[in-house]
């Protein structure tokens, strides 16, 4: 692989959820150049969503797929996210990409300096950072009473692909 290649690899970042899927693409060193989150509805919510990703996979060739650790101790993923975790790991490899996981602990971890940070916090953080592709998609921050905002997924995504970066001894400014 030449240094060019190397500098100018593209990940693409996953947020699996049970309402569908966070996703992110990371060129370089800090190009954000696509985000977004796709909803699933009825039916078979993972054929769903690994139709989404064959499509984003086609658009935007990435050189690896970042998902989170499901299977961390702290991890309260669903059974149904654990094999969709386990497909999208298996499409990924039968393309000979790269699969990286980045577990929560490590996400706050390197964003945040505090491993009990919260995701509003991690999502202001990477606003800061990317103020153009995301500060028109922060949500209010969360009431105990209130459902997570599907916006929030988008932010979980764009977290994995810079915690992974920086993983890989890249440079990131809070």
């Amino acid at each position: 692989m030449n240094q060019y290649h190397a500098q100018r690899s593209r990940i693409l970042a996953l947020s699996l959820t049970s309402r569908g899927l966070g996703y992110a693409v990371l060129e370089g060193e800090t190009s954000l150049i696509e985000s977004g989150y796709t909803a699933v509805r009825n039916g078979d919510k993972n054929t769903q969503c690994l139709t989404k990703v064959e499509k984003l996979f086609a658009l935007y060739q990435p050189d690896a797929l970042i998902l989170e650790d499901v299977v961390a101790k702290d991890s309260q993923r669903h059974p149904r996210i654990k094999r969709l975790h386990r497909g999208l790991e298996s499409f990924a490899k039968k393309r000979k990409l790269a699969v990286n996981i980045v577990s929560g602990h490590q996400v706050r971890r390197l964003l945040l300096d505090n491993k009990f940070g919260t995701k509003h916090q991690i999502a202001e953080v990477l606003t800061k950072h990317f103020p153009i592709e995301l500060t028109f998609r922060l949500p209010p921050k969360r009431r105990p009473w209130q459902s997570a905002d599907s916006r929030m997924d988008i932010f979980d995504a764009v977290a994995l692909a810079v915690a992974h970066r920086i993983k890989k001894n890249h440079h990131f400014d809070k």
